[in-house]
Formats: structure tokens, sequence, C-alpha cells
């Protein structure tokens, strides 16, 4: 293994778009840029949404694009071993405790605290980190409890590679939900620590989950990795872009004459790399592409701004 590891970790709900493809050139990139590793995780653990065929869709995406990496493709949901291991670790650490609140009650709770100190949207109020063993009682007779982790609002810094640094106090969020499944925050830890992730780059709409994560990792006695969390792809109406904007997905832009080739570039350019490589190469090999942009990137020179998406403008 070398010092440097990044990962693209895709979820297979719905074939990869523009915005999707831009993060994985720009975990790709990453890692090759720092002499390292680049590997392949599919996170699929939410049963409920993954689609038949989506993640081998997914992975031949990548590949058209001329992306490489080491060992086999890792799924989540071949590993909830692991997830049973670190849950146990955090129990003996009286870090876990059962939650009974649906979200109605979550979005309640929080709109009333939000006066109070530490609390923000999305902060989970700690309505059940104290209850009574009468009152757990109670509550699992009404629903299944899911399982959060003890944080007591700790504050924790990130120091992002794109956005500098980022503080944020940590709620008692989710680590396993009430159906059983393993949350994300929880399976991401300990699947990067696993495979040797040093380095996690993927879209800034995740920059919040980043001192989540950290704290859990430190939780654990694991090393957290450092971050890049890079700017979305939007729709010209200033929303993250999705499959309702048109040609936005590899086959959808195949259909409309844009090869593999031409796509990479499109995604390099707004990139701002391989400007001097037009539109007017669209044979050039991919894999000579690739290398170039490597070569060219500077991570220093990440734009924090998004990439507007206009597919009329093809």
């Amino acid at each position: 293994m070398t010092s440097a590891r990044g990962r693209f970790a895709p979820s297979p709900t719905g074939d990869f778009h523009l915005g999707n493809l831009r993060t994985a050139l720009y975990a790709y990139v990453f890692a090759r840029h720092a002499g390292g590793d680049f590997i392949v995780r599919v996170e699929d653990l939410d049963r409920s949404r993954v689609r038949p065929g989506v993640a081998e869709r997914q992975l031949a995406d990548l590949a058209a694009l001329g992306l490489t990496w080491q060992g086999p493709v890792v799924y989540q949901s071949q590993r909830e071993s692991l997830y049973e291991d670190a849950l146990a670790t955090l129990r003996s650490q009286g870090r876990v405790y059962e939650c009974y609140c649906s979200r109605r009650e979550i979005r309640e709770a929080v709109a009333e605290s939000l006066g109070a100190p530490h609390h923000a949207v999305g902060f989970y109020a700690g309505t059940c980190r104290e209850l009574s063993t009468a009152e757990r009682e109670a509550r699992r007779a009404e629903r299944p409890a899911a399982l959060r982790l003890r944080a007591d609002a700790a504050e924790v810094g990130v120091a992002d590679l794109v956005h500098g640094e980022y503080l944020a106090r940590v709620d008692d969020f989710i680590l396993r939900r009430g159906d059983g499944g393993f949350a994300y925050n929880l399976a991401v830890v300990v699947d990067d620590a696993a495979q040797g992730v040093t380095q996690v780059v993927r879209g800034d709409d995740l920059l919040e989950s980043a001192p989540r994560q950290t704290f859990l990792a430190r939780a654990l006695g694991l090393k957290a990795p450092s971050y890049a969390h890079v700017p979305l792809v939007l729709n010209p109406a200033g929303q993250r872009l999705a499959k309702r904007d048109g040609a936005v997905t590899r086959a959808d832009l195949a259909r409309q004459g844009v090869d593999d080739a031409a796509l990479f570039l499109l995604i390099a350019h707004s990139m701002g790399l391989l400007l001097d490589s037009g539109r007017d190469r669209p044979t050039a090999p991919t894999r000579v592409l690739l290398d170039a942009l490597v070569a060219e990137f500077q991570p220093a020179h990440i734009s924090r701004e998004p990439w507007v998406f206009r597919a009329a403008a093809l």
C-alpha cells in the first residue's frame, strides 16, 4: 500500500450524471497527484434505494473515462460484521443509546431548541439521551429503537483542502436506524479506516458530515482521513443537477454525439484544466488525456464555485 490512498464511493441508486462523474474525476486526480492508490467502494447498505444494474453501469461509466482502481470493488452490504464490531466498541465505551424519536418529533424538538446553545437545524436535541428505564420500555412498545452516538455536542474542526478550516458541533447522530440498517456515518468511517483511505474527496454538500465522521473515527481509535469537498454541478436555475435537467448522463450525452473523450474534456474544462485541449480532438485517447490531467492538476487552484451546466450549449 502506498502512503496516500483516495477513493470514490457511489451509492447505486441511479445512473451517474455529470456532477457524479466530475467528483469521481476529482477524487482520482487527487489520489494520483499525491502518488497514491485510487479505490472504488459501492455504498449499497440502504437496500430499499438500491436499483438493480445501476452499480454495474456506474463502474462502466468510470472505466469509459479511463479511471482505473486498485484491487476489487468493495460492497458495503458484504461488510456488516465490521460495523457490528465498531458498534460493540462504542457500546463498551458507554457511547451508544436508544432513540425512539420519529422524524416529526425530531423536527419539533429542533424547532423548540433553536434558541438554545449549540443547536441548529438538523442538530438532534437529545430527546432520548437520558430516558429512564421505564420510559425506554414504554417507547419500545411504540416503535423499534434507533441507536445514537453520545457526542455531547463536542466541537470538532476539519482542515478541508478546498474550504479551509471548518468547525462544527457534533450532535448525537444515528449509528443504526430503527429498521436495523447501519447508518452512513458509521459505515463510511469504518470502511475508510479498514481500506487505508487517507484522503476523502467528495461533493461539498457533504462538508457538514466531516466533523461527525472525524469525531467517530477518534472515538473508535482510528485515524481520520484528510478531506477535500469539491463544488457541485448545478443547472441554470442554480439547483443541483439532476436527471430532470435533460442530457446529463454519459448515455444521454452519447445519444447526442458526445463521445467519451469529448465528455472527458468537457469535465476537465469545467475544472479549469486541459484548456488547450479543445473539442477539436474528440477522438484523443482518454488515457493520454487522463495522464495530462493528473500532471496539470494543482489542489490549491480548485475553485469553490459550482459549475453551471447548460445542456443546450453542447
